[in-house]
Parts: C-alpha cells; sequence; structure tokens
C-alpha cells in the first residue's frame, strides 16, 4: 500500500499528458469495447449451434451458412477494430513521449551548472534516453492491454452471467485471488525495479567516461580496470534483472495457470453434478472458451505490472529533473552599456566549510584592462565563472554598471559578458555554425573575424571552406585552433565585458602577437578581464590582481608590483629565471655537434 501511495502522483502525472490527446483515446477505448463485443459474441454463436442446432436432425443449409459466415465476420470485425485501436493508440503515445523527452531535455539545459559539478553525463543522457523509452511503454503496451483487457473480461462476464449465472460465479473466484498476487508483485517489485533502472543509468555514465577518456584509458594501460567496472555495473543489473524474473516466475503466469486449471476443475464438477438438461454441452464449451480467454487477459494483467512499475520508476527520475531547480536570472532587462564591474566583500564555496574566494575586493573601470593572476587553485576561473552569472552569490555583492548581477536578466547577462575558456567547446557542426551560434551574424562578419584571429587561411583551406562540417568535438582542429575558434565566435559581437580564462594558453607565439593585435582594436570598446599564468602577456593591464588562496592580496600595474617586491614579484622572476634556462637549453641543443 505504501508503495502504491507513494508512485500513484507519478503515474497520475504521466497519464496527464495524454489530455490533449482525449479524442483519439476516446475513439480507440470506443474501438477497444467494440472489439471485445465482437471476439465475445464469436463463443456464443458456437454456443448457439451445439445446443440449438446439432440436435436437430437435419441441419438447415442456410441456417448453418448464415451461423459460419456470422462468426467469420465478428472474427474480422474484431481483428479490424483492434488494428485502429492500437494505431491511435500508438500515435498518441509517441506524440506523449516526443512531449515528454522535450520537456526532460529543456529541464536538462535549464539546469543550475552547480548540477553538472556532481552529475555524472551518462545519467541525464540515461533519462532522457531509456527513461523516456520505457514511459513509451506505458501508453503503446500497459495502457492498451489494461484497457483491452478489462474490455475483454467485463464483456465476457457479462455473457457468462446470461449463460448460466452458477457457472459465472464460480468463475469469478479467480478474481479476488488475482488482485491479492497482483498486490504482492507490486509491493516486492518495486524497489528491484528502482535499483534495475540506477544500474542501467551507471551502465550508461560508465560508457560515457570510457568512451570520453579513451585517449587517457589507452595511455595508461586502464583498459582492464575500466572493463571490469563496466562488467561489475552489467552484472549488477543482471542480478537485479534475474530478481524480477524470478519473481514473475513465482508469482504470475504458473501460479494463474494453476488457479485456471482449478476453476476449471469447478466448472466440469458443476456440469457432472447438475441435473439433465439443465446446463447445455454448448453453454459448458462457451465457459470453456471464455475460462481460456479469460486467464490470458489476467496473465497479461499481472505481467504488465512489471512494464507499469519501470515506467513508473522511470517517471519518479525524470520528473526529479525536471521539478529541479533552474538555473536562475533577474528581471533587469536593460543592456549593459559601460562593462563597470565591482566587486565587494565576495566570498564563495562550491562545498561547505571550503571557501575558494574570502572577501575578495576588486574594482574595474570602465573599458580598462584587468587582469587575474596567482597559482592553481587560487580562484582565479572561479571569479569569472561568477562574473559570467553561473553560480548564485553567497556572500558579498558583484555589481555590473552598478546593477546586482543576479538582478540581470538572462539576455543581459548572456550579450553583454563573454567568456573564453581554456577548453572550448566546439560543436559538430559547420564553422560558420560555431562562430554564429543561432544569432543573426551574416557570413562576411565571419569572415572578418576569422581574419582578425588568423585562422581565415586554414578555412580556406578546407573542403567546403566556411561551411566545412567540424568533427565530434572538433576533433578534427588542434587544441590551439580550438580556442581561436572560440575567440572568434566572441568576438564577432563585441561584449560589454570580455573574459579571457587563459584563451592564449595553447598557441604559438606568432598566433599570439595575431590575437594581442585583434584586442587591441577592441580593448577602449569593451572591459577585459584576462586570466593568465604567462604574466608576459598581461603587462599592459591597467591593473592586475593576485589571487592566492582565495585572497585578492595584492592589486597594481605591473611597474607598481614589481617595486612592491610581493607574491606577484616573485611570481615574475620565477617566470623570467624559467625562460632564461629555456633559451640557454634551446642554444645548447643547437651548438651540439652531430655525432
Amino acid at each position: 500500500m505504501r508503495n502504491w501511495q507513494t508512485l500513484w502522483p507519478t503515474l497520475k502525472r504521466l497519464l496527464s499528458y495524454g489530455l490533449p490527446y482525449r479524442r483519439p483515446l476516446t475513439l480507440a477505448v470506443v474501438l477497444l469495447w467494440l472489439a471485445a463485443g465482437a471476439e465475445v459474441s464469436g463463443p456464443v454463436v458456437i454456443s448457439y449451434f451445439i445446443d440449438s442446432i446439432l440436435p436437430l436432425n437435419s441441419l438447415p443449409p442456410l441456417l448453418v451458412s448464415s451461423l459460419a459466415l456470422g462468426y467469420i465476420a465478428l472474427q474480422l470485425a474484431a481483428a479490424a477494430l483492434r488494428y485502429f485501436q492500437a494505431l491511435l493508440f500508438n500515435r498518441a503515445a509517441l506524440d506523449v513521449v516526443q512531449q515528454l523527452r522535450t520537456e526532460v531535455m529543456d529541464a536538462s539545459l535549464r539546469q543550475p551548472l552547480s548540477t553538472f559539478d556532481t552529475q555524472p553525463v551518462g545519467q541525464l543522457i540515461s533519462r532522457v534516453t531509456n527513461d523516456t523509452e520505457v514511459i513509451k511503454d506505458l501508453y503503446v503496451t500497459v495502457m492498451a492491454t489494461v484497457l483491452r483487457c478489462i474490455a475483454l473480461v467485463v464483456t465476457m462476464l457479462i455473457a457468462m452471467f446470461m449463460l448460466d449465472w452458477r457457472m459465472a460465479i464460480i468463475a469469478l473466484i479467480i478474481f479476488p485471488v488475482v488482485a491479492l498476487v497482483m498486490a504482492l508483485y507490486q509491493r516486492y517489485s518495486t524497489p528491484i525495479v528502482r535499483r534495475l533502472r540506477a544500474y542501467l543509468a551507471d551502465i550508461n555514465d560508465g560508457f560515457n567516461e570510457a568512451i570520453s577518456g579513451m585517449i587517457v584509458i589507452q595511455q595508461f594501460r586502464q583498459q582492464a580496470r575500466f572493463g571490469q567496472r563496466l562488467a561489475d555495473a552489467s552484472h549488477a543489473h543482471y542480478v537485479a534483472r534475474m530478481q524480477t524474473l524470478r519473481l514473475e516466475g513465482y508469482l504470475l503466469r504458473p501460479l494463474l495457470s494453476l488457479l485456471s486449471a482449478l476453476v476449471l476443475c469447478g466448472l466440469l464438477i458443476l456440469f457432472g453434478f447438475s441435473p439433465e438438461g439443465t446446463v447445455g454441452v454448448g453453454v459448458l464449451y462457451a465457459f470453456i472458451n471464455y475460462l481460456g480467454r479469460l486467464n490470458e487477459p489476467l496473465i497479461e494483467l499481472t505481467t504488465q505490472q512489471s512494464i507499469l512499475q519501470q515506467a513508473l520508476v522511470a517517471g519518479e527520475r525524470i520528473f526529479e529533473l525536471i521539478d529541479g531547480d533552474a538555473q536562475e536570472y533577474g528581471h533587469d532587462d536593460q543592456s549593459l552599456t559601460r562593462g563597470r564591474i565591482d566587486i565587494r566583500q565576495l566570498s564563495f564555496a562550491y562545498r561547505p566549510g571550503t571557501p575558494v574566494l574570502r572577501s575578495v575586493c576588486v574594482t574595474v573601470p570602465s573599458r580598462s584592462f584587468v587582469a587575474l593572476v596567482g597559482h592553481t587553485g587560487s580562484g582565479k576561473s572561479t571569479l569569472a565563472n561568477l562574473l559570467m552569472g553561473y553560480y548564485p552569490l553567497q556572500q558579498g555583492e558583484l555589481l555590473l554598471d552598478g546593477r546586482p548581477i543576479a538582478n540581470l536578466s538572462h539576455r543581459v547577462l548572456r550579450q553583454g559578458v563573454a567568456m573564453v575558456q581554456q577548453d572550448p567547446n566546439v560543436m559538430a557542426e559547420t564553422v560558420l555554425t560555431n562562430i554564429t551560434l543561432g544569432r543573426d551574424i551574416s557570413e562576411s562578419q565571419a569572415w572578418h573575424v576569422l581574419e582578425q584571429v588568423q585562422l581565415a587561411e586554414l578555412v580556406r583551406g578546407m573542403s567546403a571552406g566556411i561551411h566545412t562540417m567540424l568533427g565530434e568535438q572538433g576533433n578534427t582542429l588542434s587544441v590551439g585552433q580550438k580556442q581561436l575558434l572560440a575567440l572568434a565566435r566572441v568576438l564577432v559581437l563585441t561584449p560589454e565585458i570580455l573574459i579571457l580564462d587563459e584563451a592564449t594558453a595553447n598557441i604559438d607565439s606568432g598566433t599570439e602577437q595575431a590575437i594581442a593585435r585583434a584586442l587591441a582594436a577592441i580593448r577602449h570598446q569593451t572591459t577585459m578581464v584576462v586570466i593568465a599564468h604567462r604574466l608576459s602577456t598581461i603587462v599592459d593591464a591597467d591593473n592586475i590582481v593576485v589571487l592566492h588562496r582565495g585572497e585578492a592580496v595584492e592589486q597594481g600595474s605591473h611597474e607598481a608590483l614589481l617595486q612592491r617586491r610581493g607574491r606577484y614579484f616573485q611570481m615574475y622572476q620565477l617566470q623570467q629565471a624559467g625562460m632564461a634556462l629555456d633559451t640557454n637549453d634551446e642554444t645548447n641543443v643547437v651548438s651540439t655537434p652531430a655525432i
């Protein structure tokens, strides 16, 4: 009972998706009842023939032919009606699943970015694909089967009571026992099915991780370990599936077949002890026929519980995603015009008790160039993510153009603030699509920005030019070319605030100088926030903020920070010494005589 109380809201919500299709579903139900009536009428015709026609000394040819044609017509009508009702059910079911899958995908796209920090990608894919496919079976298989079985059972019971009420009462004994079997099956199968869906999601997640990291797996010879991990997940899924099969074997078909045989014995006993002429042979034939047909719908009803359980558990997982918190934005829809940034006493932590930023205070005037430097893990990228509005603020203030970032709308943030990341994402689309990303950008604008970032020559050499399809994750491009393409999609429409997160880390010196010239051309059109490890790239910054363990320990220009001889001075001296060492090594290699 407890399981049904928890699953009933899920079932009710899943069925509500069929409300827009009330008309075709209602027509399908009507066809179901007509088909059941036609199917049940067949044994009545045979019973009439056995009890009323066979005892006659001569068989009237016209009557016999009419009965035979009528029987055939009823069976053909039942088959045709079942075909059309199945067509209506399947069409409505596919429409429902398409709508549900769209909602799940939309919910996934609107999830807070913090969700993806802990949620494996493979499990999300499993919810969008596998779980929605199981829910399709709820409409295509479960609903159609349940309604068809109910229609058959009701019409057969009506026919049984019309033929002989005493034998009908004996046949009714099977129903309370079936209800008990269904309740037991539902109680014990629900936790197993929940584990089954979770194991399937683990398998998908494992495959996704293995395929995505295939280079690392092969490089470090981890094939055996990952193979064993996937084998363990698959075995857990197998064990859970075998548990459901054993449960079905104990409670479903064998037990119900035994009950049907016991009811048949009761009918034969009643027929044997009834006074002669009370129960005709034709009536007995009809009851045996109905009992055989009654047994199958009841077995189907109980076996559908397995699919129903899987659909309800899948529905729970899907609605958990749909009802989850979405990325929140404000309602201030006034566009950014200056690009001023004010950060006041800003603190942030991904996990409680482990702060990444501590009371950071930074002021970035409009159209200025600020650099964020510091060792790995000092909070530079976290600060950039907060500027993008990817995470809600926890403590302190972050103002853009004097307005709290939490109040800005989605449109204002995405049009006014843009970031080029260290690991850019390239879609398996054309070069032009990767630049425009659905925005109203002409091809000439795309070529112009490709010239700016030194990618035009490469694109012209491709088979279809700017319309060339790139591989998945841009695998046909080098890492540096991916960064150039990511920079192009940002520079094609200059934002008010431009954030560069190690955007030149994987490109050669010549291309870096070309990018520097492109950025210099827009320097007075946008506020630039640059995260850099190579301090030589940010010596011209108006302000350099040195982060250390989440705190802004130093701020100032390049010259001012060097004169202060603090942490920035130490970082700069270390890099200069490393560059000098690299130069000496190259000189030694060149001067070494060939052996």
